[in-house]
């Protein structure tokens, strides 16, 4: 039985946000064992460590779906080629019986629980091409196209992106964009009840609450994962109404939010009309019951000497040599003044900070709100990427680790420079999205991000 969507393009539930039931393909526990060995983080937050254990743990982990090229020793196939070997593995799997479709169409139940900690929001299908999804980052158009030519290959969304929502307050005291601010958002910042939960939210806790789960998983880093499957049509309803007058800002997949775009686009404009294609598989939380952390996101240049990235740095930039045991501390404290920067390399630690004003003003684009050019993000973009260092943004020469320690790591092995940031305050995340403006590709890294391989989504069910 497939799930039924209806059409009337982007106007058939109205303008507002969309997150429909739809029948989860899942693991067969029986066939694949433990849903913690089959299931993996994010496809961009997976390093070289991660993915050997991943690919270790089960010849059914999704990682093999969501990285396939990485996943092979011999050669590096092309994003298409790469495509068809994940189609080809998703469809034996599904033929053996490791994954199989739900019976029902549902909204997804799903909780995270740290041991301080705990997130629960719903798994569903987002409306692509309302505008009330708000993309807050930009994105470059290797990765985006290889995100598209793999669902393409596979007809199916295998990991969900993250949304996040301001549910407490009413429609009507929410801004132009359906969000209520920042504020409620930031205050708390760790998960875990952080204000009044919206109607979907109370539905989300009822259900966690009172009744088993679907699913568990207790993955690696301790984290205790459950999914239940919300199938009531009254429940769903409810739901439907409540996020009907909201918007939601992607937290974390740019990416494969803007592949759902293209292949949106490239489906329709090929006379498709309606489809699958209209809807992309998301993760929606509700912030003001349960806020987001706000992490940094570092860069790694494997082609820059880092003794000569500090060098080149003091032409704009006060650089002070650090110790390593010291160099993260007093990063985190410099941020809290102003504008700085973390160097690191196999031959020391330089702390930046003060960049000229000059300097600074004559590197950034003259378009650009203020808010926009005072982002540490922004500084290091134009005026350490492309000013100071003549290094042009691409996945080639600006590798990125969500892990301090990891690039670190990464920048000695190839003997280049690793620049570790400070988190990127959540208030100008909010108020550059509410201006229509976006913030240098992979810049923030919002948590605790879900679990890849919990349910995936299939076009064909």
């Amino acid at each position: 039985m497939q799930t039924h969507f209806p059409s009337g393009g982007d106007s058939a539930y109205g303008a507002g946000l969309v997150l429909a039931p739809f029948r989860g393909v899942r693991y067969d526990l029986s066939r694949v064992g433990g849903l913690a060995n089959v299931t993996s983080p994010p496809y961009d937050v997976i390093g070289p460590e991660t993915l050997e254990r991943l690919l270790a743990d089960s010849p059914y982990n999704v990682v093999r779906l969501i990285l396939p090229a990485r996943s092979i020793s011999s050669g590096e196939p092309s994003a298409r080629d790469a495509g068809l070997l994940a189609a080809a593995r998703l469809a034996d799997w599904m033929t053996v019986g490791a994954l199989a479709a739900d019976d029902a169409p549902a909204l997804y139940v799903y909780e995270q629980r740290g041991t301080d900690w705990v997130q629960r929001g719903l798994i569903g299908l987002v409306r692509v091409g309302t505008g009330a999804v708000l993309p807050h980052e930009g994105v470059m158009p290797g990765p985006v196209a290889g995100r598209r030519e793999l669902m393409k290959a596979t007809r199916s969304n295998l990991e969900p992106i993250l949304l996040v929502y301001n549910g407490g307050g009413s429609v009507s005291e929410a801004d132009g964009n359906g969000l209520t601010g920042a504020g409620k958002t930031e205050r708390a910042g760790a998960g875990g009840h952080g204000g009044t939960a919206g109607p979907a939210s109370r539905i989300v806790d009822e259900i966690a609450d009172g009744r088993p789960p679907l699913a568990v998983a207790v993955t690696e880093d301790g984290v205790t994962h459950r999914l239940w499957a919300l199938t009531d049509p009254d429940a769903q309803a409810a739901i439907e109404t409540d996020l009907a007058g909201r918007s939601a800002l992607i937290a974390d997949g740019h990416h494969r939010y803007a592949a759902y775009s293209e292949l949106r686009a490239e489906m329709r404009d090929g006379g498709a009309g309606d489809g699958p294609w209209d809807y992309g598989l998301a993760y929606l939380v509700d912030a003001d019951a349960y806020p987001l952390r706000l992490g940094p996101i570092h860069r790694v240049l494997p082609r820059l000497d880092p003794a000569e990235a500090a060098r080149l740095a003091a032409e704009a930039f006060t650089v002070t040599p650090v110790t390593a045991e010291t160099a993260l501390d007093r990063l985190t404290a410099a941020g809290a003044a102003g504008t700085a920067f973390l160097l690191a390399g196999r031959d020391g630690r330089w702390l930046l900070t003060e960049p000229d004003r000059e300097r600074l003003a004559s590197a950034m684009p003259p378009a650009a709100s203020p808010r926009w050019q005072a982002l540490d993000a922004s500084v290091m973009q134009e005026l350490l990427l492309a000013g100071l260092w003549s290094i042009k943004d691409n996945d080639r020469d600006v590798l990125i680790s969500h892990d301090a320690d990891e690039a670190i790591k990464m920048a000695a092995s190839s003997g280049g420079t690793a620049v570790i940031c400070n988190p990127m305050p959540l208030a100008a995340v909010m108020d550059i999205a509410a201006r229509g403006e976006k913030v240098p590709r992979k810049s923030t890294s919002f948590g605790p991000k879900p679990r890849t391989g919990l349910v995936l989504r299939s076009f064909d069910e």
